[in-house]
C-alpha cells in the first residue's frame, strides 16, 4: 500500500469494521463503538474505498462478510488487538486501575452482584472509570481475548489460557411456586430435581449446564426454558414449575413473596470416602494471561474477594492459581 494509503488508514475505522463483523449489524456495532450508525456506516464505506475491497454484503435482513473481506478482517483484528496491547503496556507507567476499565459480566450475575459493590469500588479506586458490558460466557471470553474487554466476571472454571482469581462461592437455591411439592421440603436433594417441571435457562447460559449437572439430568428438547433469570422467576411465580437459581438472584427479593418458596439444596456426594459439596458456583475474575496489568488485576480481585456478598463464601487465597 502506498504512503498516502497508510496515512488514510485509521485504527478507529478498523475497530468499526471488526465490530460489524462480530455483530453482523451496523446499529449494534455503532452502539458498541459509541458512535452514531450513520457515522459508522460512512467510515466503513471510506475504509472499503481505501482498501478497494468490499468488506460486507448488505441487505435489509442481514450483514455478511464478503469472501474477499474475511482475510482482511482477520488481519484487522490482529492490528486492533496489538494496538490495544500497546496502550495497556503504556498504562503500566501510571496506575492501571486509574482510567477506563472494560469489565464484562455474565447476565446471571451482573444485575444481582454489581449494585452491591459499585459504591465501594468507586471509593477504593476513585480514578477508575468502569465500562460495563453484559454477555454470555463464551461471548465475553472471546471479546476479552480479542482485546475488547480488560476483565470478565464469570462462573469458573475458565479456559486454561486465562489468568484467573476465584472470588466467592455462591450456593444455589431451589425456587418453587407456593403450594408446589418442593415448597414443603426443608432441604431438596439432587434426586428431587429430576422432575418434568424443572425449568431451565436457554442454551448458551452456563447456569443451564450447572443446573443439569447438579441433578444429573439430561437436557430435553421439550423442557420449558427461559431467556433470562428474570423471565425464569416470572415463570416460577406463574406456577409453571420450579428451578435452581443462584442465591444472589433470589436473596431479599420481595417480588417473590406469596408467589414462590425458596429452599436450600442438600450437599452432593463427591466420592466414596464421603466428601460432599453444596451445589453452587465459584465466581471468578479473569483476564488475558499475557496482560501486563495482571498484578493490578489481582489487586482489584483481592478487593472484590474481601467484599464477598452476604450468604456467599469468599474464596481462600490458596484457591488462586
Amino acid at each position: 500500500m502506498s504512503e498516502v494509503g497508510l496515512a488514510g488508514l485509521s485504527l478507529r475505522d478498523l475497530e468499526y469494521a471488526v465490530a460489524v463483523a462480530d455483530l453482523r449489524h451496523f446499529g449494534r456495532a455503532a452502539e458498541r463503538c459509541g458512535v452514531s450508525q450513520p457515522a459508522l456506516s460512512e467510515q466503513i464505506r471510506k475504509l472499503e474505498a481505501l482498501l478497494r475491497v468490499p468488506l460486507f454484503e448488505r441487505s435489509r435482513k442481514s450483514v455478511d462478510v464478503t469472501p474477499e473481506g474475511a482475510d482482511l478482517l482477520r488481519q484487522a483484528r490482529q492490528v486492533v488487538r496489538e494496538a490495544r496491547h500497546l496502550l495497556d503496556s503504556a498504562r503500566l507507567h501510571g496506575d492501571p486501575l486509574a482510567g477506563p476499565l472494560r469489565l464484562g459480566v455474565i447476565p446471571t450475575l451482573g444485575p444481582y452482584y454489581l449494585p452491591s459493590v459499585l459504591q465501594s469500588l468507586r471509593g477504593a479506586f476513585p480514578g477508575l472509570a468502569m465500562r460495563l458490558e453484559e454477555g454470555m460466557t463464551d461471548g465475553i471470553i472471546e471479546r476479552m481475548q480479542a482485546g475488547a474487554l480488560d476483565l470478565i466476571l464469570i462462573a469458573l472454571p475458565a479456559p486454561a489460557a486465562l489468568g484467573v482469581m476465584p472470588l466467592f462461592f455462591e450456593p444455589f437455591q431451589v425456587v418453587a411456586p407456593e403450594g408446589h411439592r418442593m415448597a414443603h421440603i426443608n432441604a431438596v436433594s439432587a434426586a428431587d430435581l429430576r422432575a418434568d417441571d424443572f425449568l431451565l435457562l436457554e442454551e448458551g447460559h452456563c447456569l443451564r449446564d450447572q443446573a443439569l449437572a447438579v441433578c444429573g439430568a439430561q437436557p430435553r428438547h421439550d423442557r420449558r426454558s427461559a431467556s433470562s433469570l428474570e423471565m425464569l422467576r416470572h415463570m416460577i411465580g406463574a406456577g409453571e414449575g420450579f428451578s435452581l437459581l443462584p442465591l444472589l438472584s433470589v436473596r431479599d427479593r420481595a417480588d417473590l413473596d406469596g408467589l414462590a418458596a425458596i429452599r436450600p439444596v442438600e450437599a452432593v456426594a463427591l466420592d466414596e470416602v464421603g466428601a460432599t459439596l453444596i451445589p453452587g458456583r465459584m465466581i471468578g475474575l479473569a483476564w488475558r494471561a499475557r496482560d501486563p496489568r495482571a498484578q493490578s488485576f489481582r489487586r482489584f480481585g483481592a478487593f472484590l474477594r474481601a467484599q464477598a456478598p452476604r450468604g456467599t463464601e469468599a474464596a481462600a487465597e490458596a484457591d488462586a492459581p
